[in-house]
């Protein structure tokens, strides 16, 4: 019985993002590759079947086939994700200026340098 209800989350999980790495590979206030990762990880726990379909789309060989595999991402696709995350981040790190929040700023702050140092540095650049 437990298998079963941890297999429907993970079913469900990664429904939920394929669905919203889908609508993030179109609008671009909003990141598909962290989304794309999470369906990938939810369908590999919980079908072989729905990871085989998965990987197998062009939603997954687009955005992050080269990267699962280790060989990396085009400079393309590593500056559209930091683009999107560093307005994401802005718009938090506003708010939270407007209500006097330092330290939770500095903590934003921090995370977003990591970010971008890990994927200038730390993600290797494909050859388009």
């Amino acid at each position: 019985m437990r298998a079963k209800i941890k297999k429907i989350f993970f079913i469900v999980l990664g429904c939920t993002g394929v669905g919203l790495g889908a609508v993030g590979a179109v609008v671009p206030m909003l990141p598909a590759f962290p989304f794309l990762l999470l369906a990938a990880f939810s369908f590999a726990k919980s079908s072989e079947k729905l990871h085989t379909w998965f990987i197998n789309t062009q939603l997954y060989k687009k955005n992050l086939e080269s990267y699962v595999q280790g060989r990396g991402m085009t400079w393309e696709v590593k500056i559209r994700v930091m683009i999107t995350v560093t307005v994401l981040m802005t718009i938090g790190l506003t708010m939270m200026m407007l209500k006097s929040l330092y330290i939770p700023c500095a903590i934003l702050g921090g995370v977003w340098l990591f970010h971008i140092l890990y994927f200038v540095f730390g993600v290797k650049t494909l050859k388009e």
